[in-house]
């Protein structure tokens, strides 16, 4: 039979409450089940709390724990990565919250709660998730603080709880401007650190885009010293795709250069441009990126590439010369790369490029022979395009006539390479809007897009974006404006929620300056602070001292505040103190509101083998500790009654 709980209801009631509220902001990495488990389990809690029934067997426990780790294994199909290592957590703090008796039950089942609060950040650093977890700590708080005090109003310990916060805030704020910045963990990452980015690919194929357009996600956001460029000239260049297999457009490899592989030359723009994690090494630069970019290299094809992978938010000063002409001096091999097309796809393409170059007297006369044609043949802008089948560019353009930026980038470059011309295709992002709050450019993901460039003798590398064809109020004004038929669009960017946008962009702003002074506060940024202060060149070593000794300067005299502070107990305290000891140690607590022979009763219930006994000690300690005067003898016997009592 279970032994009933000794933790008063108050503090099983916030222990509840606090994993509920610890586990929530979890439920959109969670599986449905392993939701609805955590919650049955806290659910069942509160219910024999309520009712008074004593808790579940441990060895129900032990097999519920015993089906979810199964559970979790085939969900995840393993145990060590930040998914099923959090989902585990989540199940055991569910379990041991049902199963805590003793106060340290309780301090087990809340250093649980505090930890997976911390894990929280495993998935994002936002301002939301960073509120979502001081909440939690305060409910982790107050739990503890309720167990000394379960008879206390709820709003006195919730501003207990408050107050202890808030006292560790200046050591907080100490150690976040002082202690070394370390770049990167402290302990190697799981293999599923990054698995839930989301951007642009390295390859592309009918539907990818547009299925990629349908996220409202930030992809990375540009702060210009000046006016920014207009929204035609917004070209956010990613991967550049030259192999083509029929239906999928494929990156080849491209030597890097330790510069340009253009001369820059024309009006330029200065901006900072903060990407958020995207686990490639795409530097999503506005066309065409200067010279001297620090953690960058350049490629022959055009790109910029970060040294590392993005797996944080990383910023850069960059400066952009949008009207240079790249490529005027290229490599026949190049150019005969972007010529090649595989047999055997889209005959009725290839004879309309033919007739293109039969009737064209140069490669630009191509070009404006192909515009034209896609000017006027009625294609329809849609995030919703139907399915191709194996013919992809003729289903486009002779029969659906329907389609999305990758399917007129894929068809332009095609009709181009069948007709001689060599044509690439070009990824990354166009536009952004403009956040009125703080004026900083953002780029999300449903501003992804694909264009062409043909290389034009005596001109280079030219940029055409056949989608203007179709739709030309996408360079413009944006994907909301450009579409006819706003299915599939991101909900915030429809006409009619304007109001939603309002609210968005006093949130982007508020989440770019906590990006910028929290998350971004990076070694350069301290050593900026420390200049500030006087402190030009840190010796870390020196400064990692001084921190330490500081610390523990403070913690010694905090203590000895305490030790002070502490209740001058006299050697009849001394031996009530022995005693309650003793019975602690056989589970029966004392309460801090329970007067002696209240507890004395207790106690000799739960054994009633030496019953007589301890309601004995118990009347004896009440009288010499509240009678009319003091009797050294008489105390000095129940101490030495105490030291020798057995329990049978």
């Amino acid at each position: 039979m279970n032994r009933a709980p000794d933790l008063p209801h108050t503090c099983r009631y916030w222990l509840v409450g606090s994993i509920a509220v610890t586990i929530a902001p979890h439920a959109e990495h969670f599986p449905i089940w392993l939701l609805g488990l955590c919650a049955s389990l806290l659910l069942a809690q509160a219910m024999i709390v309520r009712r008074g029934n004593p808790p579940p067997h441990r060895l129900l426990l032990a097999l519920v724990a015993l089906v979810a780790s199964i559970g979790v294994k085939l969900q995840f199909d393993h145990f060590f990565g930040k998914d099923p290592g959090v989902a585990l957590l989540a199940v055991l703090l569910s379990l041991k919250q049902l199963e805590s008796r003793t106060g340290r039950d309780l301090h087990a089942a809340v250093l649980l709660s505090y930890f997976l609060q911390v894990s929280l950040f495993l998935y994002d650093q936002t301002p939301l998730v960073g509120l979502l977890a001081v909440v939690g700590t305060l409910l982790s708080t107050v739990t503890l603080l309720s167990l000394q005090a379960p008879r206390e109003p709820v709003v006195a310990q919730l501003r207990t709880g408050a107050v202890l916060l808030a006292q560790g805030l200046p050591f907080m704020l100490v150690l976040f401007l002082l202690f070394p910045r370390i770049q990167g963990p402290l302990w190697g990452l799981p293999n599923d650190a990054y698995s839930g980015t989301t951007g642009l690919s390295d390859t592309m194929a009918p539907g990818s885009i547009a299925e990629l357009s349908q996220s409202d996600a930030i992809a990375f956001r540009a702060a210009f010293r000046e006016r920014p460029p207009p929204p035609a000239q917004r070209y956010w260049r990613g991967p550049v795709l030259t192999l083509f297999d029929g239906r999928t457009w494929r990156q080849a490899s491209s030597p890097v250069l330790p510069a340009p592989a253009y001369q820059p030359s024309g009006p330029t723009y200065d901006y900072r441009l903060t990407l958020e994690p995207h686990n490639q090494n795409w530097l999503l630069a506005l066309e065409y990126p200067g010279p001297g970019i620090d953690r960058a290299r350049y490629t022959a094809d055009l790109r910029l590439l970060t040294t590392e992978a993005v797996r944080q938010r990383a910023g850069f000063d960059l400066r952009a010369y949008p009207e240079t002409r790249p490529g005027l001096i290229e490599d026949a091999r190049v150019l005969a790369f972007a010529r090649q097309l595989p047999d055997g796809f889209n005959p009725r393409s290839r004879a309309l490029a033919q007739e293109l170059a039969r009737r064209a007297a140069s490669d630009q006369a191509i070009v404006d022979a192909a515009v034209t044609y896609l000017r006027r043949a009625s294609l329809a802008y849609t995030l919703t395009p139907p399915v191709l089948g194996t013919h992809t560019v003729d289903e486009f353009l002779f029969d659906t006539r329907r389609g999305f930026c990758e399917h007129f980038a894929s068809a332009f470059v095609f009709l181009m390479r069948a007709a001689g011309v060599p044509a690439r295709v070009v990824t990354g992002y166009q536009g952004g809007e403009i956040n009125p709050v703080d004026g900083t450019l953002v780029v999300r993901q449903s501003d992804a897009h694909a264009w062409a460039e043909v290389w034009l003798r005596g001109r280079g590398w030219v940029r055409v974006d056949p989608t203007a064809l179709a739709a030309p109020r996408r360079l413009d004004s944006g994907l909301a404006d450009a579409l006819s038929d706003l299915d599939g669009l991101p909900l915030l960017m429809r006409p009619e929620l304007s109001w939603l946008r309002s609210i968005r962009h006093r949130w982007d702003a508020l989440s770019n300056t906590w990006n910028q002074w929290v998350l971004g506060y990076n070694p350069d940024r301290q050593r900026e602070f420390l200049a500030g202060i006087g402190v030009r060149q840190p010796d870390w070593k020196a400064f990692g001292g001084l921190l330490g000794a500081s610390a523990g300067t403070l913690m010694l005299l905090l203590f000895a505040w305490a030790y002070l502070q502490r209740p001058n107990r006299d050697a009849l305290d001394r031996a009530w103190m022995d005693f309650s000891r003793k019975l602690a140690k056989r589970g029966i607590s004392r309460h801090p509101w329970e007067g002696p022979r209240d507890y004395g009763l207790r106690a000799a219930r739960a054994l009633p083998a030496n019953a007589a006994e301890l309601q004995e000690i118990a009347d004896v300690y009440a009288r010499l500790r509240y009678g009319a005067r003091h009797d050294a003898n008489a105390t000095r016997k129940l101490a030495k009654r105490i030291r020798r009592l057995k329990f049978k």
